[in-house]
């Protein structure tokens, strides 16, 4: 989980400034965590209090209003609106990497995943980019191989996975649907060798840079088996006591670092 929010926080400031190289400094100035991170955490209380996922998410938009959430998600927010919007975009995905590491059973993720992304993201791509970061979370922490992470991914969801970074780097653009930026943020971490590249992998695409990271950075962990505390001190240090005492108290009833 703080793979994911440590993406988010390092990729916020290329955002609306997408490079296409791997070298960059991992915290800046103005680094901060997004809606990514917010949406994160209150999927991680959900599951440590129990609760309407729907409730949490109205919640946490009126305590972090001003966190860069998309348009339509503000407006259902903001709203009395409880019932979803039939979204395709990666927010779904963004938010989910606690499911991932949450339960104990492949099945009880995906059923978990749907359910986290349906009450906004009930369009099939929207369910699937869910399902398919929680599930190669999962994976990457009982697994322990990038190649049986591929495999389910491609061949559960269809996901192209065939091509390399250097392949997919020169032509990709912004996308911020789940169909457009999922494969490529799962092709970011099967590509890297420890946490930092993977987040590294995936903002160097210059697309929706803190999604792709939170992403790529959510399965990094899982696979790596921790967050090192160059990058770990760094982005706790950015939340603020709610979110941090929410992410530190999952991560301790889970077991990792």
């Amino acid at each position: 989980m703080l793979g994911a929010i440590a993406g988010d926080i390092i990729g916020s400031v290329y955002e609306r400034y997408p490079i296409k190289t791997k070298t960059f400094p991992l915290f800046q100035q103005n680094s901060r965590f997004t809606d990514d991170t917010v949406l994160t955490v209150a999927v991680a209380e959900t599951l440590l209090e129990g609760g309407s996922y729907v409730d949490r998410f109205h919640h946490y938009f009126r305590r972090y209003p001003d966190a860069g959430y998309g348009s339509t998600f503000c407006q259902w927010a903001a709203s009395a609106n409880t019932k979803p919007y039939n979204s395709w975009g990666n927010g779904s995905a963004m938010r989910v990497s606690a499911i991932g590491f949450g339960f104990d059973r492949l099945e009880q993720v995906l059923q978990e995943a749907e359910r986290s992304a349906a009450v906004t993201h009930n369009h099939p791509e929207g369910i699937k980019g869910a399902q398919a970061t929680a599930a190669a979370i999962f994976l990457a922490r009982t697994e322990g191989s990038k190649e049986a992470i591929r495999s389910y991914v491609v061949n559960r969801f269809g996901y192209d996975l065939s091509r390399s970074l250097a392949e997919i780097r020169p032509a990709y653009q912004f996308d911020v649907s789940c169909q457009g930026s999922v494969p490529q943020a799962i092709a970011a971490f099967l590509e890297s060798t420890d946490v930092e590249d993977a987040i590294r992998n995936a903002i160097s695409l210059g697309g929706d840079s803190d999604t792709l990271a939170c992403i790529a950075g959510g399965i990094a962990h899982a696979f790596y088996g921790s967050v090192p505390e160059a990058i770990a001190q760094p982005a706790l240090a950015r939340l603020d006591p709610q979110l941090r005492t929410m992410t530190e108290t999952f991560m301790a009833k889970h077991g990792l670092s």
